[in-house]
């Protein structure tokens, strides 16, 4: 395969309109899967989503130009799936599943397009909202969160000539493999690229996925970028993701249907998928009272992906309950995901080795570390914490809470409100990196 010289194409590229999405297969995988889902059962239901920018000391409004902005989203809403692309996904296996979409679902697809959006500018930040129907507004979340951080990066860059950008790639490289090369020390152990919403840029994420791929070889899962797991024939991974639970709690109409929720939208995804499908993502409204209330149904579930709490600590109350359920861990699946880099995944794995599966997706630390890389000073390459997150369904505000109450989203007087009937049981505060 020729390898795309990155630096030079960004210092012919960076500041002109070179597409950042330059498909809608650009997304990661679990948005399609949910997607079919909320397009089946949900058809009716509006959702908004918004940006959120929890590292409040960068001012996006100021880093990024609002014209490239609009020129990057219009551009987004040009696109339309290919017909190589619904193919592919037509008949694929995925999840050693063939035909996992419904032709029913593929022919609306075909038809796709990306809703309007809202932008606008307050205190150094902007306001991206994307409202209408769910099953159009959830395909926003990865590519929104894509363009704002390239173009971010492109910012940053901005301006640097083709040898400083050459140096500055060459470094960033000499750091990825140094990753690869202290991971593939372990060959048991099992890796995926979840890396889209808080990229570099495109390119760049495609080099890291290759690297990866040669470089710890059948250690490497896969890829929850679709078009990149088509383009470099990986398999596509990613199961569902908080929106779920998030909208079924907002459209509750009553405490009982609250408490059911997180319940709930794991019974509708078990309508649609099955087997290596099956993964929990427990803590929308707090871990601990997940496990506390779940059926026993879900523990029969393939596994669980802790996503706020510590790996460790995480990982432990969840074999924990599955003892108490009377299943044996080892036939158990584990997927740690939460701002997970080289030390904390070793560290994770030797913990854990042995008395669980376990599977790590890398995401932030895996295709934005330049931390170091710059020959000179150069602010806004460092990732940031932001998000596009369900804010209201039908109306009704939606919540987040987390393991970790940093990472909490929603009205300030909703999340008391579902803290007070979730409660905060094992809630862990740490800082929000990425």
């Amino acid at each position: 395969m020729t390898k795309t010289d990155i630096a030079r194409r960004v210092y012919n590229h960076a500041w002109k309109l070179d597409p950042i999405v330059r498909s809608l297969l650009d997304t990661d995988f679990y948005k399609l899967l949910m997607l079919q889902m909320i397009w089946q059962l949900y058809p009716d239901v509006d959702a908004t989503f918004s940006l959120i920018n929890r590292t409040k000391t960068v001012r996006l409004a100021d880093e990024i130009d609002e014209h490239e902005l609009r020129e990057q989203l219009d551009h987004a809403r040009e696109l339309r799936f290919s017909k190589k692309e619904m193919i592919w996904l037509a008949g694929n296996s995925f999840y050693g599943r063939k035909q996992i979409f419904s032709p029913e679902f593929l022919a609306w697809l075909a038809k796709f397009r990306l809703p309007d959006y809202e932008l606008s500018r307050r205190d150094g930040q902007f306001e991206l909202t994307f409202r209408g129907r769910w099953a159009e507004t959830t395909m926003w979340e990865i590519p929104a969160l894509a363009i704002i951080n390239e173009l971010r990066s492109r910012s940053a860059m901005k301006g640097l000539g083709p040898f400083t950008l050459d140096v500055l790639y060459a470094r960033a490289k000499a750091k990825m493999w140094s990753k690869v090369e202290r991971l593939r020390q372990y060959p048991n152990l099992r890796i995926s690229d979840f890396g889209t919403r808080r990229r570099h840029s495109f390119l760049w994420q495609r080099w890291c996925v290759e690297a990866l791929k040669e470089g710890i070889g059948a250690s490497f899962s896969g890829s929850s970028n679709v078009l990149l797991a088509m383009d470099t024939d990986l398999e596509a991974l990613g199961t569902n993701a908080h929106e779920l639970p998030m909208v079924a709690a907002a459209l509750a109409r009553n405490d009982a249907e609250l408490a059911a929720a997180p319940y709930k939208v794991l019974q509708d995804w078990n309508q649609l998928y099955g087997g290596n499908l099956l993964i929990v993502l427990p803590d929308s409204f707090g871990t601990a009272a997940f496990l506390r209330n779940a059926p026993a149904w879900v523990a029969d579930w393939t596994g669980f992906r802790p996503d706020s709490a510590p790996p460790i600590e995480g990982g432990e109350k969840i074999i924990a309950w599955w003892k108490k359920m009377a299943r044996d861990p080892r036939e158990k699946l584990l997927i740690f995901s939460d701002g997970l880099d080289v030390e904390t995944i070793i560290e994770t794995y030797r913990h854990f080795e042995g008395r669980v599966r376990m599977s790590f997706g890398w995401g932030t630390n895996l295709t934005n570390d330049f931390a170091d890389c710059a020959p000179t000073e150069i602010k806004g390459l460092n990732p940031i914490s932001i998000v596009c997150k369900v804010s209201d369904a039908d109306g009704r505000p939606a919540v987040k809470l987390s393991d970790n109450p940093r990472k909490a989203t929603g009205d300030a007087a909703e999340v008391q409100r579902y803290l007070k009937f979730f409660g905060s049981e094992d809630f862990v505060e740490q800082a929000v990196k990425v």
